[in-house]
């Protein structure tokens, strides 16, 4: 008794099935053929959206306006997760995960429409819909850069169609019994096909490469010359850095300093046509470009930053030497109105931080930065412009890629992370961490060296204890700081016999306030507790 056969696609119904018969081999075969298309279809538009942002919005691309809205729905406890697990590469992480579910979304496209026409094509198109909504949500929207997911969307739809059509074809030739070699339809899908992999290929290594080197910024960047500073940064004071094997250097390197923001592709700024405003409750409004403000008396300083989801003991922190103009020389031109309590700094992508106005009007160092380490700003850092306000996480006060300062009051606005579950200000908490020896690492019994970093910014580490296994607190030997506004180094050698042993440490500031020892996670106003490891001594 025969086995009833699986039905095969043919092409003359408009793309309904007609019942031919055939293997489950050849089926399985012709999805996975449908599946294929849809890939290729749907990677081909969004490499297109990226080449054709590339020319006619730089700033904003599908792709990136659709993961923009993404992470702004996302809740915060996803973002501490992911940025706990994955930190710095976050957004490759998220990129890649992007590109999956489009991948995947491609392939049920190709397998729709080869079941019935036109249905995978909708399927295609509704991502040019989803893309165009995106990026109308977006800061950076510019009439330009509207029609782009419309018409990467259809070149999609329009790829799909033609190679399901010829695929349909050959699946009509098979069952005819025709040999595959002699079957002009399966040349014709796998030539498509396989030029539409490659073209896609190629495209997305181009656009890798455009994109990545922000269309000239980088070019442009390398040109500019910082002038000297007014105000120079303090020497470093003999001793500062304790030189144990392991401990992070006193001075991040730029190309070693944490980056956490929304950003999912850095934005491009041309410095010739920047410029920052001040806006809102002020005596007059202020705007100044570049120039003007290069040709200001900068100020440069050490200032240690910190992002409010690093936990106890992470390395969201980092230490530079920063040039800028101080902050409140700005908004004194600006003279803002009695009532004003906080100003909402703005990204060139719609990011808000709210700070408060104290914090950017009183003594401390808060600069317009523009020069880090001695470099301009790196792009990935915020260039050409952006905020560094000591004592303060990030959130709340160091905007990339500034644009505005809107003086206004908490009463009235909030920031970026504000609504999704952060207080509304964020000052740096005293903290310390062990860098050395590394959690789980193996040393030999004696004299073993620990050493790390503490911080309480803007009133200065006072001293910094260890103690083994919960036993007594011993005074480690601390390092001279930079200044209040940096993190301080410091190391202990503690005898070791054999064994196992847990080792926390902890910081109290100039004032005699301890770190806080309840283990806190970082929401909703940063993490807390004693950074603890275990050491194993051998014999």
């Amino acid at each position: 008794m025969n086995t009833p056969q699986p039905l095969q696609d043919t092409a003359d119904d408009g793309g309904r099935s007609s019942q031919r018969p055939g293997t489950d081999g050849a089926a399985r075969g012709s999805r996975r053929w449908a599946a294929a298309s849809g890939v290729v279809s749907a990677g081909a538009a969004v490499v297109l959206g990226e080449l054709l942002a590339g020319l006619l919005s730089p700033s904003l691309s599908p792709l990136t306006a659709v993961g923009g809205v993404v992470i702004d729905a996302v809740p915060p406890g996803v973002k501490d997760w992911a940025i706990s697990l994955f930190g710095t590469a976050d957004k490759a992480v998220f990129l890649a995960g992007m590109l999956l579910v489009i991948a995947a979304v491609g392939s049920l496209a190709g397998i729709l429409e080869q079941a019935r026409r036109f249905v995978g094509v909708a399927v295609i198109a509704a991502f040019g819909i989803v893309g165009l909504a995106a990026v109308l949500t977006r800061a950076q929207v510019t009439p330009a850069a509207v029609p782009v997911p419309l018409v990467a969307a259809a070149s999609g739809a329009l790829l799909l169609g033609m190679l399901i059509r010829r695929l349909q074809e050959d699946g009509a030739a098979a069952a005819s019994g025709t040999e595959g070699t002699a079957r002009p339809g399966r040349r014709s899908f796998l030539q498509v096909l396989t030029a539409g992999a490659g073209a896609t290929a190629v495209g997305g290594v181009i656009a890798a490469v455009w994109r990545g080197a922000a269309t000239g910024i980088s070019e442009a960047r390398e040109k500019l010359r910082l002038p000297g500073a007014v105000s120079a940064a303090p020497a470093i004071p003999a001793g500062a850095e304790v030189g144990l094997d392991g401990m992070q250097p006193l001075v991040t390197p730029n190309a070693d300093f944490y980056r956490i923001d929304t950003a999912l592709i850095v934005p491009s700024i041309d410095p010739d046509t920047w410029t920052l405003r001040v806006t809102g409750m002020v005596e007059e409004e202020i705007e100044l470009n570049l120039t003007d403000l290069l040709a200001k008396p900068l100020t440069e300083r050490y200032v240690t930053i910190a992002c409010v989801s690093n936990d106890v003991g992470g390395d969201l922190i980092g230490n530079a030497r920063w040039l800028g103009w101080p902050v409140r020389e700005m908004l004194a031109l600006a003279r803002p109105k009695n009532g004003a309590d906080m100003v909402l700094s703005r990204s060139s992508d719609g990011w808000t931080a709210g700070t408060p106005l104290e914090a950017l009007t009183d003594d401390r160092d808060a600069l317009l930065a523009v020069g880090m380490n001695g470099d301009p700003l790196p792009l990935e850092h915020g260039f050409p412009v952006r905020l560094i306000v000591p004592g303060l996480y990030g959130y709340v006060s160091a905007t990339k890629w500034l644009t505005e300062l809107r003086v206004t009051r908490f009463a009235d606005d909030v920031g970026y992370w504000t609504p999704r579950g952060w207080s509304d200000r964020g000052p740096i908490k005293t903290s310390s961490r062990i860098d050395v020896p590394r959690r789980g690492r193996r040393v030999g019994a004696g004299t073993v060296m620990f050493g790390g970093v503490a911080w309480a910014q803007h009133t200065g580490i006072g001293t910094v204890e260890l103690r083994v296994n919960r036993g007594p607190w011993q005074k480690a030997e601390l390092a001279p700081g930079i200044s209040l506004d940096t993190w301080y180094q410091w190391q202990l050698g503690i005898p070791l016999t054999p064994g196992q042993y847990e080792v926390q440490v902890r910081a109290t500031d100039r004032d005699g306030e301890p770190q806080a020892e309840e283990s806190r996670p970082p929401a909703p106003d940063g993490a807390t507790g004693f950074h603890t490891i275990r050491v194993d001594v051998n014999p």
